[in-house]
């Protein structure tokens, strides 16, 4: 089969490294792709949130699967468009996506049919916005309508910094149009989970759990990022939490897209917190996550292109998901600045020497080649470093080590990802 992967980043470089390891995919391609795919995906041009230039690449290439790996497209309809004209697609509807593309559709969707999640309320103006204030303790969380690259989320902790945040979103400076809208809710605790999903329509089997860092600095310091790190290890999902997970958001999600006459077909991502009241979500993505896939990709010991297929035809079964037992993680390397303003063009060094363990694979998020000078910085997130051990220390090392030997003015990483799971499990030798 001839398979398009669409996106550029380092969620779509796992996608492509994982799809080329199957024997069903003859040709892979990936448009606009990236420098760092060009090994595994030929680059086709175009415009990924474009229903003309996705269409006429599919039908131009013969393409059997187009794989959506950003938003944005599923934003634009992308999905429609292709199912219009015949064409097998691994990603939602538009009326689906908007799980993910309005905070508010998906706050309002759960509250109808009785997901657990945060209380709320919808605020249009930022006079609305700070009278409600008053109704939530601190922290609070803010959360603009719209789609923002992992930036349209706020923790505030005083007074002070909400009216900041609102001020900033409904000015358009934080997130743009995407904060026109915002919603605002309360500050649950625990711990966080990340749960994805894969769904044909009708079922909703779970992949294996992983863990995000989204601030930028260690011990959750910092600004909110489209993601700093994960792990993945099976201890984060026990099996009567994995049921009730399932039974009280998996299958309701499923069972009112259904009703609401927009059956979801792709990957549903569940990001939770587990409070002592039970799992609640915190929100929707209708995309896998990034840089979760790079973790759990290294974990899928499946065909993924004949999953992705099946679940694009609505024939998933679940026998078609093999994992291996050991625990993988990634570390995500970002400019100096990010996720504020960074610099693009800066020479990076080491590459080689980092992938030269065989268990660590470099993801490439935001990089290019230059010439003569080799790698250079292209992006905010610009590599994802990855590995697999028998253990999540030993998965955990391997990054680390790979890490350390990449260098680029600027370069900056959290150094405590995957900390807390290390504090609840035995350190195994490995």
């Amino acid at each position: 089969m001839n398979v398009l992967v669409l996106g550029s980043g380092g969620r779509e470089h796992a996608l492509a490294w994982k799809l080329r390891q199957s024997p069903r995919v003859d040709k892979l391609y990936a448009l606009p792709g990236s420098d760092g795919m060009a090994e595994l995906a030929e680059a086709v041009a175009g415009d990924p949130n474009s229903a003309e230039d996705v269409l006429a690449a599919v039908e131009r290439l013969k393409i059997d699967l187009t794989v959506i790996g950003p938003e944005a497209p599923l934003a634009a309809g992308i999905t429609d468009a292709l199912e219009a004209h015949g064409h097998a697609v691994f990603g939602p509807s538009r009326q689906a996506a908007q799980l993910e593309t309005s905070k508010i559709f998906a706050k309002r969707f759960m509250e109808r049919h009785g997901i657990p999640t945060a209380r709320f309320f919808v605020a249009d103006s930022a006079d609305q916005a700070r009278r409600v204030l008053a109704e939530f303790s601190y922290p609070v969380v803010i959360k603009a309508d719209g789609l923002a690259a992992g930036k349209g989320v706020v923790i505030a902790q005083s007074k002070t910094e909400a009216v900041s945040a609102l001020t900033a979103m409904f000015s358009g400076e934080l997130v743009g149009e995407a904060g026109a809208r915002v919603v605002i809710e309360e500050c649950l605790k625990g711990e966080e989970l990340s749960l994805l999903a894969l769904c044909d329509g009708e079922q909703a089997i779970a992949l294996i759990p992983a863990q995000d860092h989204k601030r930028a600095f260690d011990n959750d310091q910092g600004p909110n990022t489209g993601g700093m790190g994960a792990y993945s290890i099976d201890t984060l999902l026990p099996d009567d939490l994995k049921r009730t997970i399932q039974a009280q958001i998996l299958e309701p999600t499923m069972r009112g897209m259904a009703a609401e006459g927009a059956p979801f077909k792709g990957v549903l991502y569940c990001g939770l917190m587990l409070t002592e009241a039970g799992p609640q979500v915190l929100e929707y993505n209708t995309r896998f996550g990034d840089p979760e896939t790079q973790a759990i990709l290294l974990r899928f010991d499946g065909d993924l292109a004949q999953a992705l297929d099946a679940v694009a035809k609505g024939k998933l079964e679940a026998g078609m998901l093999r994992w291996s037992d050991e625990p993988a993680a990634c570390i995500i390397l970002a400019s100096g600045g990010y996720p504020g303003p960074y610099s693009r063009g800066i020479a990076m060094r080491g590459l080689e020497a980092a992938a030269a363990d065989p268990g660590v694979v470099l993801f490439h998020a935001g990089t290019k080649r230059e010439g003569n000078n080799g790698w250079v910085t292209n992006g905010g997130r610009v590599l994802g470093v990855a590995a697999r051990a028998a253990t999540l220390e030993g998965a955990l090392e391997r990054c680390y080590m790979a890490a350390s030997r990449i260098q680029f003015e600027g370069i900056h990483y959290r150094s405590d990802i995957g900390a807390r799971a290390l504090n609840r499990v035995p350190k195994l030798a490995h």
